[in-house]
C-alpha cells in the first residue's frame, strides 16, 4: 500500500494525527471553499463536501495512497459560522453564540488506495456557551488569538472557559479530526498505527 496523505494544511489536524500515525505527509488541497459555503446547501452538507474535495483533490495526484481529507465548521442554527480571521469578526461570532448552544460539524473522507475505496462519515458536537459581556469576549480573543478556528475558540486552551457544557463522542472532533473514527476507518484500508 501507498503511503498516508493528510490533505490539510491546518496545524492543528496535523498534530492530532501525528497522535495515532507516525508517518504521513501533508499536502494543502487547492479548493474553492467560498463557493461550497455559499452553495445554499446545510451546514452538514457544506462539511462533508468541502472534506470529500479536499481529500480527491489531492487522491486524483496520489492514486496508490491514503487521503485524509477534513472541514469543520459551525452552525449557529443554520447559519454557518468559519475561520472568523480578524479579531473584530471573532468578537462578532462569540457575541453571536453567547448564551446559546450550537453545533461544531467535523467532517472527514479518507480515499484510496486507488479510486473506489472512500469512507466519510461526519462528527456532530454540541457545545452550550454560557453568556459572555463584551469585555471577556475581547479579554479571551487577545488572550487565545482564535482568528484561524471555526467559531473563534481554541477549546483545547483558555476557550475552555467559555462554555457550560459539551457534548460529545470524541473531543479530538473539537480539534479538528475526530480520532477514535478516524483509527477505526484508516485501520479498515489496511493502514498500520501507531
Amino acid at each position: 500500500m501507498g503511503n498516508l496523505i493528510l490533505a490539510s494544511g491546518s496545524p492543528y489536524r496535523q498534530e492530532l494525527l501525528n497522535r495515532i500515525a507516525s508517518n504521513f505527509q501533508v499536502i494543502v488541497p487547492q479548493v474553492d471553499e467560498d463557493a461550497v459555503k455559499q452553495s445554499g446547501s446545510s451546514p452538514a452538507d457544506v462539511a462533508s463536501c468541502l472534506a470529500r474535495m479536499k481529500a480527491a483533490a489531492v487522491a486524483a495526484d496520489h492514486p496508490d495512497a491514503v487521503v485524509i481529507g477534513s472541514d469543520q465548521l459551525v452552525d449557529l442554527n443554520g447559519r454557518i459560522l468559519g475561520k472568523p480571521g480578524t479579531a473584530e469578526r471573532a468578537c462578532q461570532q462569540l457575541l453571536d453564540m453567547s448564551g446559546r448552544s450550537h453545533r461544531l460539524l467535523t467532517a472527514v473522507c479518507v480515499m484510496g488506495p486507488r479510486p473506489g475505496k472512500v469512507r466519510c462519515f461526519l462528527q456532530e458536537t454540541v457545545l452550550w456557551m454560557r453568556p459572555l459581556d463584551h469585555q471577556e469576549i475581547a479579554a479571551y480573543v487577545n488572550r487565545d488569538q482564535p482568528l484561524d478556528c471555526a467559531g473563534s475558540y481554541r477549546i483545547e486552551a483558555a476557550g475552555i472557559s467559555l462554555f457550560e457544557k459539551i457534548d460529545t463522542s470524541d473531543f479530538t472532533a473539537i480539534m479538528g479530526l475526530p480520532l477514535i473514527q478516524l483509527a477505526a476507518e484508516l485501520r479498515s484500508l489496511g493502514v498500520r498505527l501507531l
